[in-house]
């Protein structure tokens, strides 16, 4: 049995696999903040997931994490992640020394990337084809798995699009570049072009948009266009078969994958090239609910070393 957790801003969730593949047991809690509380919730989520496995931890195949930052996947070591107020921790090997078995460690968005990965794979039966995770949280990120493997690059920023510039005269990005991806395709991007009280501006901008509200289309067209740009460049640098949506906006669901499609096919109108890519056709949606970087971080726990 395989233990994948994944560590968030504000909760965190875990996830057996058993030795069929399948889901066992599902686990959700808060997460703290600082070094020491998200070590602690980490120690408390394996010590569930052992009672609800009815095992001891020592009895876990493997146990792997998801978590936001940059990671050293070779050393567990988790740096700048700032909603968890961690600027340095060696999370793999403080919690391998306290639970006596090998914790592996990788960034959230790649080990989501494996987790869809595994679900397209269940449900078609292929383990090796190729796909690109697409992030749309409040960020936005890539996690790209080719040929059943997870892409990392030489320095860990494998995927990174969307700090890609693509419009010189577009907003700031919080990285410091202007116009990237980030500031039309994102959670962040929505809540600075449509100020609301709404708990959840990019729901409210699609419901407003729907029932006609100018404004709210504009935005939404917006938004769209960023992400079907984003898929543009997934296809067009790594030819993967499929694009996988996931993250928080994912929620918009049929909305998100439709309007993207349907931009993806009006410019493939005007394009010969475009159209032969089949770039529509290629946008998916992860299922709600799937608990992608969990059970990506189960499978990192596997074979931690994968690179390519």
């Amino acid at each position: 049995m395989k233990l994948g957790i994944d560590i968030g801003g504000t909760k965190t969730a875990a996830v057996a696999i058993g030795a069929d593949g399948e889901l066992t047991d599902q686990l959700r809690m808060p997460t703290g903040f600082g070094a020491d509380a998200v070590v602690a919730t980490a120690l408390r989520t394996v010590e569930r997931m052992s009672e609800l496995a009815g095992v001891e931890a020592s009895a876990f195949q493997s146990i792997g994490i998801g978590i936001p930052g940059a990671v050293d996947s070779r050393t567990g070591r988790v740096a700048h992640a700032v909603n968890l107020g961690l600027e340095g921790l060696d999370l793999g090997p403080r919690l391998s020394d306290r639970l006596g078995v090998a914790v592996r460690v990788e960034n959230d968005v790649k080990a989501a990337a494996l987790g869809a990965h595994h679900l397209l794979g269940v449900a078609d039966g292929l383990r090796t084809h190729s796909m690109a995770y697409l992030n749309l949280g409040t960020g936005l990120a890539a996690g790209i798995v080719l040929d059943g493997r997870l892409l990392r690059g030489g320095h860990g920023v494998a995927g990174e699009i969307g700090h890609i510039p693509v419009d010189p005269a577009g907003e700031l990005c919080g990285c410091g570049q202007r116009g990237c991806l980030e500031t039309l395709a994102s959670g962040w991007a929505i809540a600075r072009m449509w100020p609301t009280q709404h708990a959840l501006p990019a729901r409210d901008v699609f419901d407003r948009a729907a029932l006609g509200d100018a404004p709210a289309v504009a935005v939404r067209e917006r938004f769209l266009t960023g992400v079907a740009a984003a898929v543009r460049l997934l296809v067009l640098t790594t030819d993967v078969d499929d694009v996988v949506i996931g993250g928080g906006l994912a929620a918009l669901g049929d909305e998100l994958v439709t309007g993207t499609r349907r931009i993806l096919d009006e410019w493939s109108a005007d394009s010969a090239f475009l159209a032969s890519l089949g770039l529509a056709r290629r946008v998916q949606v992860v299922p709600h609910g799937f608990p992608a970087a969990a059970v990506g971080a189960a499978l990192v726990g596997e074979d931690p070393w994968q690179r390519s």
